[in-house]
């Protein structure tokens, strides 16, 4: 289950609106419509626990691999990283949607582009911005 499926269904089960979820974590309403559309994924880690202990569930529960992937490419590459990281989950995931395949390859698949992707940015570091590559250099993972 995709994160913005997870909170709406967590939202759905503590009986609030969206506008209430936004209320009671500070998150702009239009944002959590986002998250629950699949347009936006949440750009800093904080956010989790904001949307987790507000929904009475635990943030391992919203958490999933392309949700710390989008947070670890924001992390390392700005919001450049974060567009891209999102982009590539938004088109990997179009290539097997209504598809036949199992879920277990489908997240195999969407692991081997994620690790495509690490390798990519590290092959091609001298295209960080300056600002990004002290933390993208003593942060650098596979």
């Amino acid at each position: 289950m995709k994160f913005g499926e997870k909170v709406r269904k967590a939202r759905l089960a503590a009986k609030y609106s969206q506008k209430q979820l936004a209320e009671m974590t500070g998150i702009a309403l239009r944002t959590i419509q986002n998250y629950e559309s699949g347009e936006r994924m949440p750009k800093q880690k904080e956010t989790y626990p904001l949307l987790a202990d507000a929904l009475g569930i635990e943030v391992s529960s919203l958490m999933d691999d392309n949700a710390d992937f989008v947070i670890k490419a924001t992390e390392k590459y700005g919001s450049k990283g974060h567009e891209q990281a999102e982009r590539l989950i938004k088109e990997v995931s179009g290539l097997y949607a209504g598809g036949e395949l199992a879920e277990e390859d489908m997240e195999a698949m969407m692991r081997a582009f994620q690790e495509a992707y690490w390798k990519a940015k590290e092959k091609n570091r001298k295209y960080v911005p300056k600002k990004y590559r002290s933390i993208s250099e003593s942060g650098s993972e596979s």
